[in-house]
């Protein structure tokens, strides 16, 4: 079965530019772990459990970055602040509390090539640490400064939720369009990259065309991760991966190449992909994989993958030139070029 292929030579995020902010994304490390603290050892094993699901941190790295590109429009590269941290960790926080449930709607089994809460501990076990989780962000971001940022940040929860909702609402629609696709994954992963971005940027400066440069950026790179995650679903190596692959079909949850396949595929494989979506065989999962992976869908997906990054790229275009802006585009490109 071909599958679809990543360049596996990409950097970590931001390799060349990490001496920037390592010693913010440690203090992120520190401040989450203090945060979560237990005084009970059950909650502390939890939590030791779901903070290995924090591999790649991109969310706390946008926060970081955009602050620093942001604060040298402010005038002479202002150093990021405790505030930085702080959102960088709430969101983070939001973030991993999203993984938990995400596992639970999907039955996933394994994330980052380790066993799911629900799968060790059940569902109940799961939609309670997500709350905790979720709770904990609330208690660190009142201490903000600005409550701006936490009604902002609220407001994006909201908007994460409605995604999933709708998303929700629309399994086993087959007649799911690339409009209301993009609607939903605007929500409940893009939303959550731009108002990393827009944070970030709000603590170093006043800027508004900087800011919502930058929110942009984030919006656009967080839609473009999201089509990479589908493909991934449909495309990708499980053990590469490190996390159940093949839900999305399970689901009946159409992502962008499954509804180009549906509109552009020949009637005749158009009809047996709904077959299959429809039907209880035990190897349906496999071979949806196998109808799709070879066809045109899996490019078009890819190069909408590729428009978005360009355009998060363009957006940064009004920032003055700096180390951090140029860690930006290197970040925006890691999220077409990443296999897993």
């Amino acid at each position: 079965m071909p599958f679809y292929t990543l360049n596996k030579d990409m950097p970590t995020i931001t390799a060349n530019f990490r001496h920037l902010i390592a010693p913010q994304l440690c203090s992120v490390n520190e401040l989450f772990a203090r945060e979560l603290a237990s005084d009970l050892s059950n909650v502390n094993s939890l939590i030791t459990h779901v903070s290995e699901f924090r591999g790649k941190m991109l969310r706390p790295t946008l926060v970081l970055l955009s602050g620093l590109a942001a604060a040298k429009d402010a005038g002479g590269g202002a150093p990021l602040t405790s505030q930085h941290i702080t959102i960088a960790t709430v969101i983070e926080m939001v973030h991993v509390a999203t993984l938990v449930h995400d596992d639970v709607l999907d039955d996933a089994k394994i994330r980052r090539n380790g066993s799911t809460i629900n799968y060790l501990h059940g569902n109940e076990a799961a939609v309670l640490l997500g709350g905790y989780l979720v709770s904990h962000a609330y208690h660190l971001c009142s201490t903000l400064d600005s409550q701006d940022a936490s009604r902002l940040i609220a407001h994006t929860t909201n908007l994460v939720c409605e995604g999933e909702l709708i998303q929700n609402f629309n399994r086993n629609n087959w007649t799911l369009d690339e409009k209301t696709y993009y609607f939903i994954i605007d929500r409940k992963t893009a939303a959550l990259t731009a108002i990393c971005c827009r944070l970030g940027a709000m603590t170093s400066t006043r800027n508004p065309t900087h800011i919502e440069s930058l929110a942009t950026y984030g919006q656009k790179i967080g839609l473009a991760f999201q089509i990479v995650d589908d493909l991934l679903d449909i495309c990708g190596n499980q053990q590469t991966v490190g996390k159940s692959l093949g839900t999305d079909i399970e689901k009946g949850k159409l992502t962008l190449p499954m509804i180009h396949f549906l509109q552009h595929a020949p009637s005749r494989n158009r009809n047996l992909l709904i077959d299959l979506l429809e039907s209880d065989a035990p190897d349906r999962t496999t071979r949806v994989r196998q109808l799709i992976a070879p066809s045109d869908s899996i490019a078009y997906a890819q190069s909408e993958a590729e428009r978005l990054v360009n355009e998060s790229i363009a957006a940064l275009q009004p920032l003055p030139p700096s180390e951090a802006r140029e860690a930006l585009i290197q970040t925006a490109h890691y999220v077409t070029e990443r296999d897993k």
